[in-house]
């Protein structure tokens, strides 16, 4: 079997990129443009790339799963899956901050090669997610009406059909979907994101082929779509489980054994903050999906934010791609080669990820009068589309650099100066649709456009001037505690 070390000391050497001496902020910025054809912009391509195509394939398999719903001619059934699908990603999300921490963490323990440290943390986040899944399994199948009543949408709310048993069906492959979320951080930690492309590709493979033949032949209709979903993702996260036992990643042995407290304060550390992100990014777009559900009782408004956002992650995901090479990548850097080349790779990933935000929103924007005829046969569900989608594209540029510089933030352990960015940003959002632009659906998403702006001066504002890799500290000559 492959040793951790062995099958990332190629990707360690990379990194290993001497910095150039900065003598002005001019000059810092040209060493940022990328284009050099360099080691470190080598390695930001080969990390993101594999990565987008991961992270961009489950929204566009989901996609899918709307199309397949929007060729059943209801547009209940569209609000009702959107409902849903916010209610899984809101439980998913709170217990998913653990895989967030595990990457940097994997990343830090490998460049130093420690590889005990590395199957340690993974074990941990591992024993974590499953239990903490299984609870989150538990309240969703068991009480679908109730989360969605409380989350999304009103109690008497029309979809609510259509949304409880979606929900009680997609719930199945939560304790799934967090193995494979800890198992893509591990890899990512070990700058290996070929592996996780892989198994994406496979286990969305089976959940296109799945959709049709439940929804249609099957005819389960459009629980079909949820029962493709979690069975596809079981796969994913059994066959996660193996790759992690063979590349001794995690053991049987620490896998069953409740981690000590001692073992515990790192990851809790970092997660009662990232908690608090994940808590208020979740309150802010549920408050903008039930905004959207109780718009009106057709479930068009409903079902035309669904789509919209449906669109607007898979550009998204991308990005995220983004966010996680930054988290891996500058840890990494960190701990091979010392601050300065740490920097340097920020200032690099900042570029890129701007340049990438630009060129996702254009993208979209272009492919816009393509998409949205899609995702539904109903002509007023179209025409609601339209708009909000274009306004979608504009939060791409917005988020180049936010997302480059969160997984700067992630790969420094800045957890709780990241938290009270992503609360101040929610609150942002939160007030606008409280105020009357939130009481239509081109307003909600103005809403998110205007509080992400907020989000950029804070995330960028940051690193420029308060975090371990600002200006200030670069001329100050000092080691940052990180």
């Amino acid at each position: 079997m492959e040793s951790i070390s062995s099958s990332s000391s190629a990707e360690e050497e990379a990194i290993a990129v001497e910095p150039p001496t900065h003598k002005s902020k001019r000059e810092r910025l040209l060493s940022a443009l990328p284009g050099k054809r360099d080691e470190l912009d080598r390695m930001i391509v080969n990390t993101a790339v594999p990565s987008m195509i991961n992270l961009g394939v489950v929204p566009i398999v989901n996609s899918v799963d709307t199309f397949w719903v929007g060729r059943l001619g209801l547009a209940m059934a569209l609000a009702g899956q959107a409902a849903a699908n916010q209610a899984s990603f809101t439980i998913f999300f709170l217990i998913a901050f653990l895989p967030n921490i595990t990457a940097p963490l994997v990343a830090k323990a490998v460049a130093s090669g420690n590889d005990e440290e590395a199957q340690r943390r993974v074990s941990e986040s591992l024993f974590l997610c499953n239990l903490l899944g299984l609870l989150g399994t538990f309240l969703l199948v068991a009480f679908p009406r109730k989360v969605l009543s409380t989350l999304v949408l009103g109690a008497d709310a029309p979809s609510m059909e259509f949304a409880a048993p979606y929900l009680r069906w997609r719930a199945l492959g939560m304790v799934p979907s967090l193995i494979s979320a800890t198992g893509s951080a591990a890899y990512r930690g070990m700058l290996d994101t070929i592996t996780p492309l892989k198994v994406s590709l496979m286990t969305n493979a089976a959940n296109l082929v799945l959709d049709p033949l439940l929804i249609f032949t099957g005819r389960f209709g459009f629980v079909g779509a949820a029962m493709a979903t979690a069975v596809s993702e079981a796969l994913g996260g059994f066959t996660y489980l193996k790759l992690l036992l063979e590349r001794k990643l995690a053991r049987w042995s620490m896998l069953l054994k409740p981690p000590s407290w001692k073992a515990l304060v790192p990851l809790l550390q970092g997660g009662a903050a990232m908690l608090l992100r994940q808590l208020a990014i979740n309150v802010g777009f549920l408050f903008a999906t039930r905004r959207a559900q109780l718009m009106d009782s057709t479930g068009v408004a409903g079902a035309a934010y669904g789509i919209v956002m449906q669109i607007y992650s898979v550009g998204l995901v991308i990005m995220l791609a983004m966010q996680s090479t930054a988290a891996a990548l500058v840890p990494s850097s960190l701990a091979k080669s010392g601050q300065n080349s740490a920097r340097y790779c920020a200032d690099r990933l900042f570029t890129w990820s701007s340049l990438v935000g630009l060129l996702v929103g254009l993208t979209q924007f272009l492919l816009l009068p393509v998409l949205v005829p899609i995702f539904s046969t109903l002509p007023e569900v179209r025409e609601a589309v339209k708009t909000p989608a274009l306004i979608a594209s504009l939060i791409h540029v917005v988020n180049g650099p936010i997302l480059a510089g969160e997984g700067v933030m992630m790969g420094l352990g800045s957890y709780r100066d990241l938290a009270i960015i992503t609360t101040t940003w929610i609150g942002a959002m939160a007030a606008c649709l409280a105020s009357p632009l939130g009481k239509g659906l081109d307003g909600i998403m103005w809403s998110i456009l205007l509080s992400s702006l907020v989000q950029k001066i804070g995330v960028v504002g940051h690193y420029l001037k308060l975090g371990p890799l600002s200006i200030r500290k670069e001329r100050g000559g000092k080691a940052a505690s990180c």
